[in-house]
């Protein structure tokens, strides 16, 4: 709304200040027409003083680059934030480098573009509580860029402290969930009778024996919830992204099916492969093998005894597709917006036999979303499922990559004079 409204009034009051002009005709006609609906228009001077006010108004800060990148417009509120740089020569000031590739890429693709990030404060980039700025930018013609930067400061910094009680909680109850497979195997150990003595056992004996194999399952699945929410955590921002690379989606399905062959294996399912070879993708090769091994496990535990889990593999215009289809009990219509989000289960009973945490799925969107990907699914009830990973085939185009780490420094800002 705000990069809208400023845009607008970019365009409408302030640009005609530096770009030419068509001559006004002066005759009774033409003053005619500055009449709109019984009201007469505003005069040149007052539209673009009215503008200039409704800018400075703004909580948003709203920076206009022309088509060189120069500042020609920066209210107040984006001085605020210090997204402005002091210029090549003296007396002149820039923007920040990340606005200019905004805007560079909204010249070249003519689509608007978005991103949130943190921001270091000063030029040392060691402030503790970086910046938080959500900005849009979007062009308004004649080469001219508008970008919008929102303060969400607060926001990152709850977000930060939510990662970091996750992260502490999830670490610190390691250690005990631990001790308790260890305690629960050796209590095993210790009832497990001898052959001759088995039909001679306590009703004591087998309680306990029945509650350390409870204890077991019941602590391992535990395990498995704690390592999955460090995980979800680390994808979420906790730790930083490790740099794209090349990946081999050869190698990436070559794993997932050995990771998977014990459980496909005891279910009686067959996990089969087919479509091209050769693809690669871009980003972290063990975060897109967790991504497909959690579709296929996923499948695996959700389709009967001797079905298949078929994996195909595709190349389309601008993404690389990977299809994991089951012959499973599908997916209710009322569950399939909901079946990505963190701990949300479909069948609650299934998901306690086979130790499911309801964090599979939500680590693969995570991983989708981080690699500049999406993923899908269709389902019929009673019809099986089909989750479809869809990943970028060019190398992402990545701002935080492109750019050094750099200062922002605040300082005036005036409208450039022509």
């Amino acid at each position: 709304m705000a990069v809208a409204l400023a845009a607008g009034v970019a365009v409408g009051f302030v640009l005609p200040r530096f770009l030419p002009t068509r001559s006004r005709s002066t005759s009774t006609g033409s003053a005619s027409s500055r009449w709109s609906r019984g009201r007469p228009a505003i005069a040149d001077e007052q539209q673009a003083g009215l503008g200039r006010r409704t800018i400075d108004s703004l909580r948003a800060g709203v920076v206009v680059l022309d088509s060189d990148d120069v500042p020609v417009l920066v209210n107040p509120a984006a001085r605020a934030m210090g997204l402005l740089r002091t210029g090549s020569t003296p007396g002149t000031i820039a923007a920040h480098p990340l606005i200019r590739t905004l805007a560079g890429q909204v010249r070249r693709t003519g689509v608007r573009r978005e991103i949130e990030l943190d921001l270091p404060r000063g030029r040392d980039s060691a402030g503790e509580n970086p910046l938080g700025v959500h900005l849009r930018a979007m062009g308004i013609g004649n080469g001219f860029i508008a970008v919008e930067a929102v303060d969400v400061t607060e926001s990152h910094r709850l977000a930060r402290v939510r990662r970091d009680f996750v992260a502490n909680v999830s670490h610190e109850l390691k250690t005990p969930i631990g001790a308790l497979q260890l305690l629960a195997e050796a209590l095993l150990d210790a009832t497990e009778p001898a052959e001759a003595a088995a039909p001679d056992l306590s009703e004591d004996l087998v309680a306990a024996r029945r509650f350390a194999e409870r204890i077991q399952h019941e602590s391992t699945r535990l395990g498995r919830l704690v390592q999955e929410l460090l995980e979800l955590t680390r994808l979420q921002g906790a730790e930083p992204q490790p740099p794209a690379e090349p990946v081999a989606l050869d190698w990436v399905i070559a794993e997932v099916v050995d990771r998977t062959r014990t459980t496909a294996s005891a279910r009686s399912v067959e996990v089969t492969v087919d479509g091209e070879r050769g693809l690669t993708v871009y980003g972290s090769d063990t975060q897109l093998a967790t991504a497909v091994a959690n579709l296929v496990e996923n499948a695996i535990n959700y389709s009967g005894e001797d079905t298949t889990v078929r994996v195909t593999l595709r190349r389309g215009d601008e993404h690389v597709e990977i299809a994991v289809a089951d012959q499973g009990i599908g997916i209710a219509p009322t569950d399939v917006d909901r079946i990505f989000e963190r701990f949300y289960r479909a069948d609650q009973a299934r998901s306690r036999a086979t130790g499911g945490t309801g964090l599979g799925l939500a680590i693969v969107k995570h991983i989708a979303s981080n690699h500049g990907g999406r993923v899908e699914v269709s389902s019929t009830l009673g019809g099986g499922s089909t989750f479809t990973l869809r990943l970028p085939a060019s190398p992402p185009d990545d701002l935080l990559a492109t750019l050094p780490p750099v200062g922002i420094e605040a300082g005036p800002a005036e409208l450039r004079q022509v």
